[in-house]
């Protein structure tokens, strides 16, 4: 019997945290919109430029602030605006990628905020090949030996 009051109220008590966390959504909050969510750098070069732009927009009605802008690794290195952005800015994050490292990229970028949307997450892809080599002609070395001789 004791068995089944401590069950009954552990559900009751469960439902109960469950309901309480319902809370209605401001319809005046602020919402982060981007112009894109993947930057695609196609084929660099090692040494290339890793630079990417993703430009955003506060539609809300509200200061959006964006709390913390993290990537996937520490060869990414975002930038983005510490002030409030006013309802109907427009932003940017910056994004460096060290392109001394050769391979595939596929990168992500997390942008926390207090939109609606609060959690956006920013992809950058690519490859980056070594730089080939130039064509040069190499110059004939003549020995003595090989010299045509007078007679």
């Amino acid at each position: 019997m004791k068995k089944c009051l401590s069950i009954a109220a552990m559900m009751l008590f469960t439902l109960s945290a469950v309901f309480a966390q319902e809370a209605k959504e401001n319809p005046n909050a602020p919402k982060i919109s981007f112009d894109k969510s993947v930057h695609d750098y196609g084929t660099l070069f090692v040494g290339g430029d890793g630079n990417c732009v993703f430009e955003f927009t506060n539609t809300g009605k509200e200061p959006l602030i964006l709390s913390s802008v993290r990537s996937s690794c520490g060869c990414t290195v975002p930038e983005w605006p510490r002030e409030p952005i006013l309802p109907g800015k427009k932003e940017k994050i910056k994004v460096k990628y060290d392109t001394n490292r050769m391979g595939p990229i596929n990168k992500s970028i997390t942008v926390m905020s207090n939109a609606t949307n609060s959690a956006e997450v920013l992809r950058i892809s690519g490859n980056i090949i070594k730089k080939p080599e130039e064509n040069t002609i190499p110059e004939k070395s003549m020995s003595s030996a090989a010299a045509p001789t007078a007679k």
